[in-house]
């Protein structure tokens, strides 16, 4: 029988990734700070923790899925005093110098990190196909690898602290950008009266296709549901934190810069909670026009 495995942070990403582990046999002890959620995962099978760190008193693999670095370095703080933990798997985007201060809290207690953000998606996390970005021990990363093949694919990066961090801000900023380009140009398409759903097919044959035209619009713009499962707040969010190790490094960021324009104004148009398919929607009220599926 697998031994149990800490669980912390069950929004739209942690829930997934909980649920496919409780699936894969693995006994969890989960804790959120919602009530309501944390019942929730109990009747799922989960047991229940009534704090952070109860979670790492009765577990030596401690995972999280949090929201901010902020959160993610108080959660750490707690996990240090654990007299179980052993190591902590952060499945967030918080950025290398976050990733970088939880390893060294964690490290001074005895307890190995491993950065281990996430791309895919709630849909690939429920269908167990995220790219798992990992930077840490190699041989922790290898003890971790039944756990790792439950979510997805897991790629080494480096024995670095952040290094993973660094290659998930990369992978965020390029999907925040093509996105945002596919729903412009839709946008500009559909105003000058081609049909959306033939726009997408002809993206998807040619040069132009980008996940973004493959997955995020059939999915959830082209049918008005904008349920994509990642929220505006948290794109905004990695956009500023790519920015913030870009300009430490000296690089110029002209393109980061005006994705981050874009995304900024959607949070204040549609809120942060909002899908980040949504991105679309102050587009489509500047041009007059919906976007949504044709006849194909």
């Amino acid at each position: 029988m697998n031994p149990p495995i800490g669980f912390i942070g069950l929004g739209n990403m942690g829930w997934a990734m909980m649920n496919s582990l409780l699936t894969a046999g693995f006994p969890i002890v989960a804790f959120d700070v919602r009530a309501d959620v944390l019942a929730r995962a109990a009747t799922s099978g989960a047991e229940a923790a009534s704090s952070v760190a109860d979670v790492a008193h009765r577990t030596g693999t401690v995972l999280a899925s949090l929201p901010t670095p902020q959160i993610s370095e108080t959660v750490v703080a707690e996990v240090s005093t654990g007299s179980a933990v052993r190591r902590f798997v952060d499945l967030s985007t918080v950025g290398r110098q976050a990733a970088q201060r939880n390893h060294g809290a964690l490290s001074a207690r005895g307890i190995a990190a491993l950065d281990s953000p996430v791309s895919g998606g709630v849909h690939g996390a429920e269908a167990g196909t995220l790219a798992v970005m990992v930077s840490g021990s190699r041989v922790e990363f290898d003890a971790l690898a039944p756990v790792f093949d439950v979510l997805g694919r897991a790629i080494f990066v480096s024995e670095h602290p952040g290094a993973a961090q660094t290659m998930k801000l990369i992978n965020n900023l390029m999907a925040a950008t093509t996105l945002a380009a596919t729903a412009e140009v839709m946008v500009m398409g559909v105003k000058a009266g081609l049909d959306a759903q033939v726009m997408i097919d002809v993206l998807n044959a040619g040069s132009g296709g980008t996940h973004a035209s493959r997955e995020k619009l059939p999915r959830a713009v082209l049918p008005r549901t904008f349920d994509y499962g990642f929220a505006t707040g948290l794109m905004a969010k990695d956009v500023r934190l790519y920015l913030d190790e870009a300009k430490t490094l000296g690089l110029p960021v002209e393109i980061a810069e005006a994705v981050q324009q874009i995304w900024e104004h959607t949070v204040q148009a549609e809120g942060p909670d909002s899908d980040f398919t949504a991105v679309i929607k102050p587009m489509e009220q500047a041009a007059g026009v919906v976007v949504e599926g044709g006849a194909g």
